[in-house]
């Protein structure tokens, strides 16, 4: 079982030769959902195309957009940005109905990257990741827990979860960790 994780500061939780695990820095994340109607308004709130295919990301401005459903986005942007992308959205409210909700403190997000990153995802992943596109993401399970995969480049994923999850998902991901710098 692993020590305590304090899943308030971003560090490197695993490492080897082969692939890295670490804990990313808090962002602002927010649950946006809207009908097809709003969804320009709400783009030009955000400064930020909401993205139309479940799946796709949008990036600007250090903001990113996830389509999770025909009506369900994940709003990434800097903690700095949450006032902001709240008060956009607020004031277009009344013209384009919507729920805007932050879930900041709900989800962690853990970052994998190296040679064996795809290696160590299958641990828990039952997707076949060679399908998920670089630059897209899914809601996928890790190990039974829910959780929301970036593939972010050919040997980097994210996978945003749940924080009263993450220590079963960091204890599997050390573990598998160890497991291929053994090989």
């Amino acid at each position: 079982m692993t020590a305590h994780v304090d899943l308030n500061m971003a560090r490197t939780l695993a490492k080897s030769s082969a692939v890295s695990v670490e804990l990313l820095p808090s962002v602002a994340r927010f649950s946006l959902r809207a009908g097809t109607g709003e969804q320009t308004a709400l783009s030009k709130a955000l400064g930020v195309a909401l993205p139309t295919k479940i799946g796709q990301c949008t990036r600007k401005n250090k903001i990113e957009v996830l389509c999770l459903g025909p009506d369900e986005w994940t709003v990434l942007a800097p903690e700095d940005q949450a006032v902001k992308i709240t008060d956009a959205c607020e004031a277009i409210y009344a013209k384009a109905p919507h729920s805007l909700t932050e879930v900041s403190d709900r989800e962690i997000a853990i970052q994998i990257t190296g040679a064996k990153a795809t290696d160590l995802m299958t641990i828990g992943c039952p997707r076949d990741l060679d399908l998920l596109p670089v630059g897209e993401a899914r809601r996928t399970i890790f190990d039974g827990v829910s959780a929301v995969l970036w593939r972010d480049g050919s040997d980097e994923y994210r996978l945003d979860l749940w924080r009263s999850f993450a220590p079963h998902v960091i204890s599997l991901l050390e573990t598998g960790c160890a497991e291929l710098a053994a090989e």
